[in-house]
Order: C-alpha cells, then sequence, then structure tokens
C-alpha cells in the first residue's frame, strides 16, 4: 500500500466524510417526532404526553447503548455496526406506517429506532475522530458532530411539509428509505483502523500508529470503564452537565419548540423551518467549537456555552408569536450556534483525563446527555397538557443551564497520570 506522503488525499478524510453522510441519514428521524406528533393526534386523539414518552424512550435508549456500541466497535468494527445501526433506523421507521395503537410508538420510535440511533451516537464521532486522526482532531470532531444537525436541516422542513400536506405515513417512509440508502456507502468507503489500508492515523509520525486490537467482552469492558471512571470527580461533573445539555436540546427545544409554536398560532412548517435554522447555525458553531478546542481550554468553552443557552431559554416564552419577528430569528441563530458546540470540548475533556478508554467512558457521559433529554421530553409534555403552556418548561431549562455551566466550571485536573492511578486500584 502506497504511504500517506504518497496519496494527494489522506484517506482518514475520505472515512470522515462517509461518517458524515452517514450521521446525516441517522439523524432522519431525530427531526420526525414534532412535526408528526401533531398528525398523529389529529387522527388518533394520542395525547402529546403519551407520545412524549415513546419518544423519551428513544431518546433515553439512544444515551444508553452509546457506552455498548463504543465497545462492540472495538471488538467488531465501526463498520459492521453502523451498518446495523441504519437497519434499525429504517426498520422503525418504516414500520411506524403500521400504527393504530399508542403502544406500537413504543417498539417503532421507542426501541428500534431509539437502539439504532444509539449506535450511531456521539461515540461513532469518537471512534472515527480519534482512530483516524491526530492533527485536527478537535475540528473533525465538530465537523462530524455537526452532521446530525445537517440531517436534521436536511429532513426536517421535508417531514413537515409532508406530515402537513401529504401524510404522516410517507414522512416516516422517506427517513426508512434514506437510512437504507447509506448502507451500501458504509460497506464500500469505512474501513474500521488506519492499519485495514496500511497507512497511519493522519498526523501521526510514521509508523507510530499503533494495530487495532480486537477488544472482547464488550459488556464487561463498558461496565468496567463505568465503574472507575465514576471514582473521578471529573465523571460526574461531564456527566452532569451534558445531562442539562440533552435535557435543554433534544428534551426541550428539540422535542417541543414545533407543538410550543404551534399553540401560539404558528403553522407546523414555518416552526420546523426556524428549528431547521437551528440546523444551519449549529454546523457553523459546532466546527466552530472544535476550531476552538484545539487552541482553548475546553472547560471554559463549556462554561460560556451553557450561560448562553440559559439566556436564550428564558427569553424564549416573549418570543413566540403566530408570525416571525427579527427576536425569535436571533433566538434560533444563537441558540444554533450553541447546540451540539458542547460535544468537542466535552470529547477533549474525556480523551484528555480517560485516555485509551475516552470513547467508551464517553459513551457513559452520553448517555446522562439523553438521560436528561428523556426526562424533559416526558417533562415538558406533562407541563403542557396539565398547564396548557410550555412557558414553565422554558424557564426550568434556563436555570438548569447555569448549574450546567457551574459543573463543567468544576472540572479540573485532567490527568491521564490520575486516571491510571484509578485504573489500578491506586
Amino acid at each position: 500500500m502506497s504511504t500517506p506522503q504518497m496519496r494527494r488525499i489522506h484517506p482518514a478524510w475520505l472515512v470522515a466524510g462517509v461518517a458524515f453522510i452517514a450521521l446525516m441519514g441517522a439523524a432522519g428521524f431525530r427531526a420526525a417526532p414534532g412535526p408528526l406528533m401533531i398528525p398523529l393526534n389529529e387522527e388518533f386523539g394520542w395525547p402529546i404526553s403519551t407520545m412524549s414518552v415513546a419518544v423519551s424512550l428513544n431518546i433515553l435508549l439512544y444515551g444508553l447503548t452509546a457506552p455498548f456500541a463504543a465497545a462492540l466497535m472495538g471488538r467488531f468494527g465501526v463498520r459492521g455496526i453502523t451498518m446495523a445501526a441504519l437497519v434499525l433506523i429504517a426498520a422503525g421507521s418504516g414500520l411506524t406506517v403500521f400504527a393504530q395503537a399508542e403502544w406500537i410508538l413504543l417498539i417503532t420510535w421507542g426501541l428500534l429506532i431509539g437502539l439504532g440511533t444509539g449506535s450511531m451516537a456521539l461515540v461513532f464521532v469518537a471512534e472515527i475522530s480519534g482512530t483516524w486522526f491526530v492533527k485536527r482532531r478537535g475540528l473533525v470532531t465538530g465537523v462530524l458532530a455537526a452532521g446530525s444537525a445537517t440531517g436534521q436541516l436536511v429532513f426536517l422542513p421535508l417531514v413537515a411539509s409532508m406530515a402537513e400536506n401529504i401524510g404522516w405515513r410517507e414522512a416516516s417512509l422517506v427517513i426508512a428509505v434514506t437510512a437504507l440508502a447509506v448502507v451500501p456507502l458504509v460497506f464500500f468507503f469505512i474501513r474500521n483502523h488506519p492499519s485495514d489500508l496500511g497507512v497511519d492515523a493522519y498526523g501521526a509520525e510514521p509508523g507510530t500508529t499503533p494495530p487495532r486490537t480486537r477488544r472482547i467482552g464488550a459488556v464487561r469492558l463498558a461496565l468496567t470503564a463505568l465503574r472507575d471512571a465514576s471514582r473521578t470527580r471529573t465523571f460526574w461533573a461531564l456527566a452532569a452537565a451534558f445531562a442539562i445539555c440533552g435535557a435543554t436540546t433534544n428534551g426541550l427545544v428539540g422535542v417541543h419548540f414545533v407543538p410550543s409554536a404551534h399553540d401560539h398560532g404558528m403553522s407546523i412548517t414555518v416552526a420546523a423551518g426556524l428549528l431547521a435554522v437551528v440546523g444551519v447555525f449549529d454546523v457553523v458553531g459546532t466546527i466552530a467549537s472544535g476550531w476552538l478546542t484545539d487552541r482553548v481550554n475546553p472547560r471554559y468553552l463549556l462554561v460560556g456555552y451553557y450561560t448562553f443557552r440559559g439566556i436564550g431559554l428564558s427569553f424564549l416564552p416573549l418570543l413566540l408569536d403566530k408570525d416571525i419577528h427579527p427576536s425569535i430569528v436571533l433566538f434560533v441563530v444563537v441558540y444554533g450556534l450553541d447546540w451540539v458546540a458542547t460535544v468537542p470540548p466535552t470529547i477533549a475533556l474525556c480523551r484528555e483525563y480517560f485516555g485509551d478508554r475516552a470513547s467508551i467512558v464517553f459513551g457513559w457521559v452520553f448517555a446522562s446527555h439523553q438521560v436528561g433529554a428523556a426526562f424533559a421530553a416526558t417533562a415538558a409534555g406533562l407541563v403542557r397538557d396539565a398547564m396548557g403552556t410550555y412557558t414553565y418548561a422554558w424557564l426550568g431549562g434556563a436555570a438548569l443551564c447555569l448549574v450546567a455551566a457551574v459543573f463543567s466550571y468544576a472540572v479540573r485536573g485532567t490527568s491521564t497520570s490520575n486516571w491510571a492511578k484509578v485504573t489500578s486500584g491506586g
């Protein structure tokens, strides 16, 4: 095989490019629940709070699957796990068209899609950037994390428009077909390790990339990493802050922004368009955050991100209206820049502290993200049904963001030597 110096483009960039597309395909259903809730409510009379439970199960499994998926990627390779995940997402979305009872959503929206998207969660980003890149890791992490936002950008207006004008079943089938269409790209272009192509990771000195080792006992490895990480203050601070991150993005805004805007008289399509703008600026913000993570203390970045997010949420109840005003546009722009900007510095802190188990430990940190999102998705639905408004849900999210800023500031002493003492029992 030719050396990296003989290639005009290092194969790591091709792997990263296809990984970006795969993340876009997996993000299709993440754009769907908000726009689909309203037509399902109108056709079947199912309460928003009931459908929120199915979404919460999806979000919860999305997070709890992640650390085990990271371990399985080490055992069987990232390519096989990614293809299986895309098939599960397609099955869950496609089978939704047969739903005639609320409990079916627990299987399709909840179980199948939760397991599939969980295997394509941000641990996939950490695995690709950590395995294939030495230089530009922060930037690549930011670009790949933005892949999910780009997927939402592509699918959200389409799903909303189809749900409102054609039918929610057709919208579900589009998501299923898209997820399946990505599978061949993953099979032909993604490889598990640079050694599979006879090259070193991008930016590594020739011959310094360690060979791929198959991890055995995925469940045991994931649980052992959790046991060791849970002995450190850094893990709990990161997990608590990231739980609030999930609550204030996927759980609150991702699921309930469209229904909340609809409560104020805004059409589903227009509200979904605003949420898509969040996706546009999320791409910009996450890539910029990756660039900054290579240059600025990640702890300080997280403090700033959570503080600005809290300020934005505190104003949201005053900004929603049946018409689009400059103030709500400003909100979606600022919130978009901050949406997944927390991911690159969080992954960087995990890598700095937890060394070669960073991907698995980040999987557990990400699990807390989804636990927070699941709680917020259900709680906001209950608040809406009980009080007829989302106002208290938005204000509660704003207060939590300030707590996350405090937790992020508490992350200190990131040292792999400290982590080595923990894992050795010292």
